[in-house]
């Protein structure tokens, strides 16, 4: 399983690699800058995420597998597509109806990370 989410990882940095540099040379001057920001804060949090991804399953390797890392894993994955991809759409779009989404994948986020602390604490008890 973990894997395959070290492999999502590098797919995701990858993605914000080049999401990051379609920003920077295709859209500049294509759309208004506060919405080149917009877009600028998904490609952000898109590599922390993927690079996130990686890290998890970096630590799966050296803790094992347990149903919070895995649980980890699938937020972290569905985070970036409700965050970033919220942000990409609300920018290149100008549809305000993706504001919203976007602090979903922000709650993602967090749960993610808290379930990532939560096996790392208990990993450190065993």
């Amino acid at each position: 399983m973990f894997s395959r989410t070290g492999t999502y990882g590098a797919v995701h940095a990858l993605l914000a690699v080049a999401l990051g540099a379609f920003a920077a040379h295709g859209l500049k001057g294509k759309i208004a800058a506060d919405m080149l920001e917009v877009f600028e804060t998904g490609v952000r949090y898109h590599m922390y995420h993927g690079l996130g991804l990686l890290i998890l399953a970096l630590i799966a390797e050296r803790i094992g597998t347990s149903k919070r890392m895995l649980w980890a894993g699938r937020l972290m994955h569905a985070g970036i597509f409700l965050f970033s991809g919220s942000l990409y759409a609300l920018s290149l779009t100008g549809i305000k109806a993706f504001g919203p989404i976007t602090p979903l994948g922000g709650v993602a986020f967090i749960a993610a990370w808290a379930l990532t602390a939560m096996s790392l604490w208990k990993s450190g008890s065993r």
